[in-house]
């Protein structure tokens, strides 16, 4: 038996209309008119009208909420821009319980276009939110006919149809001619409440790391008043000289240094010396492992919400640093 389905909308492209005044495409499709069109029965409610890059951490706690509710009577489908999909999803991921599901989606392409993708998105992640067999795969976004799962999925192209990917571990399954096929389960390590989170206090910045960069970004955002910072480094999780000596200072004033990798595909790990990441680690950086950069910034203010001693924070991220692994599907 199907289980019934909430359909929360947010706004983003699968929401949006061109402006009649040549001032760009712009969110205009009220919820109820956008669950209209996708013809099933489902229950619909607006949580907001905007674009995903204009999202503060305060709609995405009420996005959470919305959506944990929802959860508790059957399956959610959250409409959202693509642009931070994923960190938004990641943060469902993180406090939503076991046994529940809620399936994001959104459109590369706006809601007036002749080959518009937001209805076949979304008639796709509604048979993903009903489907008996997807309950428990907690928050996953569903775009292009693929699945997900919201730890591994990135935005992988600006305008394709089949806009994300899950770098190192693929989807966790497909949607196609109306049936829903499953590979693989993710495993979700031990997340949050939502209480622990309350407003997501802590300031985290991400840092780029390039070619000779001198430090004066991880400097500024210390002095800024960051209580975490995450690297976006080189290759297996490197920094360059003035990197390395401004991120010794964050470690000594409290700062956690978390250490992601800027390749697409690949786990940060400290494997070179003479200043490489090894270096990183012995000054008391953590390495994100498999997580990019984007979603290692969601962990590390969760965290720092929950305790925000550094070695609270770095027990309580630790399991979701490890590779994951997938128990099979059906």
């Amino acid at each position: 038996m199907t289980a019934p389905v909430t359909v929360l909308t947010t706004g983003g492209t699968i929401a949006s209309l061109p402006d009649a005044a040549g001032g760009g495409v712009r969110v205009a499709v009220p919820g109820a008119e956008l669950a209209a069109g996708y013809g099933g029965a489902v229950a619909v409610r607006e949580v907001m009208l905007a674009h995903s890059f204009n999202l503060t951490r305060a709609d995405v706690l009420a996005i959470a909420a919305e959506a944990l509710a929802a959860a508790e009577t059957g399956g959610v489908v959250v409409t959202h821009g693509t642009d931070t999909m994923e960190e938004t999803a990641y943060l469902v991921d993180l406090v939503l319980p076991p046994g529940r599901t809620v399936a994001f989606t959104g459109a590369q392409r706006h809601a007036s276009a002749p080959d518009a993708d937001g209805p076949r998105n979304l008639a796709d992640a509604v048979r993903v939110a009903a489907d008996p067999a997807c309950r428990g795969l907690g928050s996953v976004i569903v775009m292009g006919g693929r699945i997900h799962a919201a730890r591994h999925a990135v935005k992988a192209h600006t305008l394709a149809l089949d806009a994300f990917a899950s770098p190192g571990a693929g989807p966790l399954g497909a949607v196609a001619g109306g049936r829903v096929r499953l590979a693989a389960r993710p495993e979700r390590p031990p997340g949050f409440t939502l209480a622990e989170l309350r407003d997501l206090p802590a300031r985290v910045d991400i840092v780029p790391v390039y070619l000779d960069a001198d430090g004066v970004q991880v400097a500024a955002c210390r002095r800024a008043g960051a209580r975490g910072i995450v690297l976006a480094a080189l290759g297996t999780g490197n920094p360059t000289p003035g990197v390395l000596r401004e991120v010794r200072r964050c470690v000594d004033d409290g700062i956690v240094v978390v250490v992601a990798s800027r390749c697409a595909e690949g786990p940060a790990v400290p494997v070179y010396g003479a200043g490489g990441g090894a270096d990183l680690a012995a000054a008391g950086a953590v390495f994100a492992g498999p997580l990019p950069a984007a979603k290692a910034r969601i962990l590390l203010m969760a965290a720092l919400a929950a305790d925000p001693r550094p070695e609270a924070v770095r027990a309580r991220i630790a399991p979701h640093l490890a590779p994951a692994a997938a128990a099979p599907g059906r």
